[in-house]
């Protein structure tokens, strides 16, 4: 049994993706997998959201969304405009845990960045971390900004004694820049290790597991079960 949280540095960096790379290497491996978005914003009822996408290009069939907002607003602030009841924390809490006693890996994807508030009480994805003791994953963009966003997502990690899985950047670009490229550098700085992975920007349109599969292969390091090289990355980007 595992359990690892999906955290961004922010909105749009491609968690959701990278969630479903975690998970398609997963089935590839035969392994029982279940996902969980605690909260959907920024998306109405009926349209498809963050777990349907990596329902299509994982494969993954066990997922949950346990609230649904439709303003793109951080959770708490989202179910406050839509006049409900924000997601119960410790509800999902209870929800992961029975899913791992059932499951080899239990993805839970965050909403937006590592601090953004579920509730009024303030809770975040880190607190969720923490209550069930798992590695955090965290999704970064390339770029402009990446690396003072991503210096204060893991100087909060480590402030609440967080296991840092690794560093994935999200959507590189087809063509990098000087500021993508040199961005490589400082992220395997502040994560005092190699990036874990890189998926390519356009990933999350692909079709369905049939082609996300070799992406996610080829975009995740080995300890995620892909067989993504970061010294040849750092060559190549």
């Amino acid at each position: 049994m595992s359990v690892l949280v999906v955290a961004g540095t922010g909105s749009g960096v491609g968690k959701s993706v990278v969630t479903a790379a975690v998970a398609a290497l997963a089935v590839a491996r035969k392994a029982e997998v279940a996902v969980v978005k605690a909260a959907q914003t920024g998306v109405g009822a009926g349209d498809d959201g963050d777990v349907d996408r990596v329902m299509r290009l994982s494969g993954v069939r066990t997922t949950f969304e346990l609230g649904r907002f439709p303003d793109a607003l951080p959770p708490a602030a989202a179910a406050r405009a839509a006049g409900l009841p924000p997601v119960s924390m410790s509800a999902a809490v209870t929800l992961v845990r029975e899913l791992s006693e059932s499951n080899r890996l239990v993805l839970v994807e965050g909403t937006g960045g590592l601090l953004d508030r579920y509730d009024e009480d303030g809770a975040t994805v880190a607190d969720l971390a923490r209550t069930l003791r798992a590695q955090v994953l965290v999704v970064v963009s390339p770029g402009a900004g990446t690396v003072n966003d991503t210096a204060l997502t893991l100087e909060a990690l480590a402030h609440r004694g967080l296991d840092l899985a690794g560093v994935v950047i999200g959507r590189w670009p087809a063509a990098p820049g000087l500021a993508e490229r040199s961005a490589v550098a400082d992220l395997e700085m502040l994560a005092a290790r190699p990036l874990a992975g890189a998926l390519p920007d356009g990933a999350g349109a692909l079709p369905g597991p049939e082609t996300f599969l070799d992406v996610a292969r080829r975009g995740l390091g080995a300890a995620l079960g892909g067989a993504f090289d970061p010294a040849r990355f750092r060559q190549t980007a």
